[in-house]
C-alpha cells in the first residue's frame, strides 16, 4: 500500500472480512444518529479509522525499531489488527521493551486526543460519533496488546522483563509464549460469556470476534516456541555435516552419464567443471529428477545447470547463525562448499536444511 518512512505496508486478505464485521457490529449505533443507508458509510468509515489507528500502532513499532538500528521487512495489517516484521531481534531487554512499548504507547496518545476533541471541540452528532467510538476503541487496543503473552506486546515486554531478570532472551520467550497460550484461552472464554449474556446483543458476533483472536494468539505462541526449538537447533547446523559428495563433470557430458558416475560415487550432486576441473555451475537436482530416462543420453548436463555466482560459494567450514545468514542473503536450492584452499569438499541442499529442522 506504500512505503511510509521506508517501511512497506501490506494489508492481508483477512483483512477485509474483520472491516466487514467491524461495520456490521458498529452500524447498529451509528442507526440511531443516522438513518440507512448512510449509517453502513459511517460504520465503515470507522473501520477504515479503526485500523488506521492499528497502522499508527504498528508504525510506530517500526520506526522505534529502526531508530535503534534495527532494520524492518514490513508492516502488515490483518486478522489480530496488525504485524510488524523485524528482520532481528532486539540484542538487549532494554531495547525489546522500547519497540514493543512504543505501540500502545501511541494508542493511548490518540486516546487522550479523542477525549480532548470530545470536550474542547464543537462537532456535529455523527462526527461526535466516530470520535467517541475511535476513542474507546484506541484505549480497548491499547490495554488488549498489554495483554501478558505473546505474540501481543504485553508478551513482548514479559519477554523483556524475564530477559532482564535471567539473563537469557530463550527463558523470555518461552515463558512469554505459554502465557500467550493462557490469554488465548481466556480471551475464547470471554467470548463464550459475553455470547451468552441475555439482552446484551453480543450473541454469535462476538463469539465468532473471539474465536478469531483466540486462534491467532494461540498460533503467535505456538509458533513463538517453536521458533525457539529452532533456535536451539542452530549452533548445531553444520555445512560439512550436511553436505552432498559431488561428481565433477564437464558441460558436455549427458545427463545418463553423469548420473551413472554419481550412482557409482555414491554421490548426491553433479558440479559442472571446465576441462581443467574448476567449477562453473551446479546441476538442479529438480531438473535432474524432472527429465525422463529416455531423454537423460540426449540431455548435457550444462543444459540443467545454474551458473556459479560468487555467494553461491559457500566455505565449507560455515556453521549455526552464520551458514544461516549466508543462505539468506543468496536464496537458492544448491550451494558449492569449497574448502579453505578452493577445492570441492561438496553440495549444500537447502532441502537437507530443512530437513534438520524437521520435526520441531
Amino acid at each position: 500500500m506504500g512505503r511510509p518512512f521506508g517501511v512497506p505496508v501490506f494489508v492481508s486478505p483477512s483483512w477485509f472480512p474483520i472491516a466487514l464485521l467491524v461495520t456490521i457490529m458498529f452500524e447498529g449505533q451509528v442507526n440511531d444518529a443516522i438513518g440507512r443507508p448512510a449509517s453502513y458509510l459511517v460504520a465503515f468509515t470507522y473501520a477504515l479509522l479503526l485500523y488506521g489507528s492499528v497502522f499508527v500502532h504498528e508504525l510506530s513499532h517500526a520506526v522505534t525499531a529502526r531508530r535503534l538500528g534495527l532494520p524492518v521487512r514490513s508492516v502488515t495489517l490483518n486478522i489480530l489488527g496488525g504485524e510488524t516484521s523485524i528482520e532481528r531481534e532486539a540484542p538487549t531487554p532494554g531495547r525489546e521493551f522500547l519497540i514493543a512499548f512504543a505501540g500502545p504507547l501511541v494508542n493511548f496518545v490518540l486516546a487522550a486526543a479523542g477525549i480532548a476533541a470530545h470536550y474542547l471541540l464543537p462537532t456535529p452528532p455523527v462526527a461526535s460519533l466516530l470520535i467517541d467510538a475511535l476513542t474507546i476503541a484506541n484505549l480497548l487496543v491499547g490495554v488488549f496488546n498489554l495483554l501478558p503473552g505473546l505474540p501481543l506486546d504485553g508478551g513482548r515486554l514479559v519477554r523483556a522483563a524475564v530477559w532482564k531478570i535471567t539473563g537469557h532472551s530463550r527463558s523470555g520467550a518461552v515463558a512469554a509464549a505459554w502465557i500467550g497460550r493462557g490469554v488465548a484461552v481466556a480471551c475464547l472464554l470471554t467470548g463464550v460469556w459475553l455470547a451468552t449474556l441475555p439482552g446484551r446483543g453480543f450473541g454469535w458476533l462476538a463469539l465468532l470476534w473471539s474465536a478469531m483472536v483466540a486462534s491467532t494468539i494461540w498460533i503467535g505462541a505456538t509458533h513463538a516456541l517453536r521458533a525457539e526449538r529452532v533456535r536451539d537447533r542452530i549452533p548445531l547446523l553444520s555445512a560439512r555435516r550436511l553436505a552432498r559428495r559431488a561428481t565433477l563433470v564437464t558441460a558436455d557430458t549427458p545427463l545418463a552419464e553423469a548420473v551413472r558416475r554419481a550412482h557409482e560415487a555414491r554421490s548426491g550432486a553433479l558440479v559442472v567443471t571446465d576441462h581443467d576441473g574448476r567449477p562453473l555451475g551446479l546441476v538442479s537436482e529438480k531438473a535432474v529428477t524432472a527429465t525422463p530416462e529416455q531423454r537423460r543420453p540426449w540431455v548435457s548436463v550444462g543444459d540443467l545447470s545454474r551458473g556459479l555466482e560468487p555467494d553461491l560459494a559457500l566455505p565449507a567450514d560455515l556453521t549455526g547463525e552464520d551458514l544461516l545468514n549466508a543462505l539468506r542473503r543468496a536464496p537458492a536450492t544448491e550451494y558449492l562448499l569449497v574448502e579453505p584452499d578452493g577445492g570441492v569438499f561438496g553440495v549444500l541442499a537447502i532441502s537437507d536444511v530443512d530437513r534438520a529442522f524437521a520435526g520441531i
